[in-house]
C-alpha cells in the first residue's frame, strides 16, 4: 500500500518543488511574447516519450499578429510522417507578468507567467490518439536566447504522470 501510494503522490509532490516564474525576474533579454511573435517564426521540434525515444518529428511556422490588445499566433504544423495540423492562438497579456489564451484544441484557458527571459505556459490539450480523445496537460518553459531565438521544452502529463517532453527551437526570420 505504502508503494501505491507514493506512486501516487511523487508526480504531485515533484509539481510542487518546480522553479517559480518570478526566480528570472532580473534576466535578460527580456521575453515578450507580442514583440517576439509579431511577425513570421519558424520552429523546429521533437516529442520523446517517458523513456526518452524520440516518437514524432516536426516543424512549425508560425504566423504572428497583433489585433487590438490580442496576439494572434496561426501555427502550421508538419510532421515528419507526413501529417498537417493548425492551431490559432488568442493571447491577451493580463498585466505586467501574465498572460491567458485560447486555441480550438485547448480545453479551457491557457495561463502563463512571465519574468524576464522565461515565460511558463500550462494548459491542457484534447489531442486525438488513434480511436479516443485524450487530455493531456503542457507545462512549457520558454527561454528566450537572444533577439530571434526562444527554446522552449514542456512537460507533457496526464492525470499527474509524466506521458513525454517536447523540445521545440523558435527562430524569428528563419527560412
Amino acid at each position: 500500500m505504502r508503494r501505491v501510494l507514493t506512486a501516487l503522490l511523487c508526480p504531485l509532490l515533484l509539481g510542487a518543488c518546480a522553479t517559480p516564474p518570478d526566480t528570472y525576474r532580473d534576466t535578460q533579454p527580456q521575453f515578450d511574447l507580442k514583440e517576439y511573435f509579431d511577425g513570421p517564426v519558424r520552429a523546429w521540434g521533437i516529442f520523446q516519450d517517458r523513456s526518452g525515444e524520440v516518437r514524432r518529428r516536426f516543424t512549425v511556422d508560425i504566423d504572428g499578429r497583433i489585433d487590438g490588445d490580442t496576439l494572434i499566433l496561426d501555427e502550421q504544423f508538419r510532421y515528419a510522417d507526413g501529417e498537417r495540423e493548425q492551431r490559432v492562438w488568442r493571447i491577451e497579456q493580463i498585466d505586467d507578468h501574465h498572460w491567458r489564451g485560447r486555441a480550438g484544441d485547448i480545453i479551457g484557458e491557457a495561463r502563463g507567467e512571465q519574468y524576464g527571459y522565461a515565460l511558463n505556459w500550462r494548459y491542457d490539450l484534447s489531442l486525438e490518439v488513434n480511436d479516443t480523445t485524450w487530455q493531456l496537460h503542457f507545462n512549457d518553459w520558454m527561454y528566450r536566447i537572444d533577439a530571434d531565438t526562444v527554446i522552449n521544452r514542456a512537460r507533457v502529463s496526464k492525470w499527474g504522470f509524466r506521458v513525454g517532453e517536447v523540445t521545440l527551437f523558435f527562430r524569428r526570420g528563419a527560412e
